[in-house]
């Protein structure tokens, strides 16, 4: 009897051949200069993190720049040689880096075998339609906002261009193409189906997530460990602080925030702002000279991203006063991890994110900027319990945006896409049929 049930106990030989048919190889079309330590870098990493942690192959194809990162495969273009900087945002150069990743990503088919495409931005998504119809393999499209709505707010497109229309287009038939739209908010969502058509069964929302674990707040930290890092960057002990962490840029409200800080500095003097990102700090930091408030702000410039959550933890407000309506927006869901009470501009991404436990500003409004931003760093003064919004945003980030959940909603995704669902399916049932057989005897 007992050899029996060491017999029934053991996988039929055929099962493990069925798991590995379960697991997929993953081509990933990053059209950036991976891995930059901001936004949709981060999207990219922990995508690609958690579907080999499920046991996926993936493969990243991206620029020629970029941090390569342990543990990941990392394929890149060639080089060109008059542009060697990090492409950030719009820029005309991309059309000659994508152009490279596109013969990169040809190169790769052609090579090895791969189950999905799965295309990051439109550029990648353009690029993994055109070559995905070639070589007959689905493609997934990691929608992180309008194309031509990033060209506008990044002061690259005007509306009235004559390159407006065409772009409309371009966009809206990558859209549609796509097998299969992940999209970081319920908002983007709304905006594929009603604004670009897009079929509502083809599109899902996969928020941003977030690592509670490693983003954490800041009395799980050592004894002195943060104050050291604080002594260490030479902000005043005095202060209460103000962190913000990701992309300097107008349509990510950098100048909003700044002049923010004036009107601040204009009734107190105990306030300080941790202003950690790049690539405009040159700029940035002669806007706080003209402003008067180089005293009252450390600019970083790049953290690393394994470094982000102990200089986070710092802070006693993070504040998110990014323009764009339609673009994710990633950084709250640290902040929120952290425990962190946060200040965001008043858009439809923020509301997601935050729920009713963050503090929105008028989108655009320095005074209301300014306004939440004393409300959260001097409660006291305003009857306002921190202590609870800090206590509901981790809570929220925590239960509701894991990457765990995510990864399995795009597994659940390249499964119906490739008829693996099936699969997943006599796996389960011959593994209850084993487990039956083995209680019995």
């Amino acid at each position: 009897m007992a050899s029996e049930m060491t017999q029934n106990s053991l996988p039929v030989a055929g099962d493990e051949e069925t798991r590995a048919e379960q697991r997929f190889r993953v081509l990933m079309i990053a059209p950036t200069s991976f891995f930059a330590d901001y936004g949709c870098h981060v999207r990219i990493l922990e995508e690609a993190r958690i579907l080999q942690k499920m046991g996926h192959r993936v493969t990243i194809v991206t620029y020629r720049n970029g941090n390569d990162v342990p543990g990941l495969d990392i394929r890149r273009t060639l080089p060109i040689p008059w542009r060697r900087e990090y492409e950030v945002g719009s820029s005309r150069h991309k059309i000659a880096f994508d152009a490279l990743l596109g013969l990169k990503t040809l190169e790769l088919l052609v090579r090895e075998r791969y189950d999905v495409i799965h295309a990051h931005l439109h550029e990648g998504a353009l690029i993994g339609l055109v070559l995905g119809r070639l070589f007959r393999i689905p493609v997934v499209f990691d929608f992180q906002g309008s194309l031509t709505g990033e060209m506008v707010d990044h002061k690259f497109l005007s509306e009235q261009s004559r390159f407006f229309v065409p772009l409309l287009r371009l966009e809206t038939w990558i859209n549609r193409s796509a097998h299969a739209v992940l999209t970081s908010t319920s908002n983007a969502e709304r905006l594929l189906v009603e604004k670009f058509g897009c079929e509502p069964t083809q599109v899902q929302t996969l928020p941003d997530s977030v690592n509670a674990d490693v983003f954490r707040p800041a009395d799980t930290y050592a004894p002195g460990e943060l104050a050291e890092l604080r002594r260490s960057l030479g902000i005043p002990e005095d202060r209460r602080l103000i962190v913000y962490l990701g992309l300097l840029a107008e349509h990510q409200g950098t100048s909003h925030l700044l002049r923010a800080l004036q009107l601040i500095v204009q009734q107190r003097q105990d306030v300080h702002l941790l202003l950690m990102g790049f690539p405009g700090v040159t700029v940035y930091q002669q806007l706080a000279q003209e402003l008067g408030v180089n005293n009252f702000v450390t600019f970083t410039g790049r953290i690393p991203y394994p470094d982000a959550p102990k200089y986070l933890a710092l802070g006693d407000v993070a504040v998110a006063p990014k323009l764009s309506t339609t673009e994710g927006a990633g950084k709250l869901l640290n902040y929120m991890a952290v425990g962190l009470p946060t200040v965001a501009y008043d858009t439809p991404v923020a509301r997601e994110y935050l729920g009713n436990e963050g503090a929105l500003a008028r989108r655009g409004d320095v005074e209301s900027l300014a306004e939440e931003l004393c409300r959260c760093l001097y409660p006291d003064t305003s009857h306002f319990s921190i202590g609870e919004m800090q206590r509901q945003l981790r809570q929220r980030a925590t239960k509701l945006f894991a990457w765990d959940v995510s990864g399995r909603q795009i597994e659940v995704s390249y499964e119906h896409l490739t008829g693996k669902a099936g699969v997943r399916a006599a796996v389960a049932k011959s593994t209850s049929e084993r487990q039956s057989i083995s209680s019995q005897a």
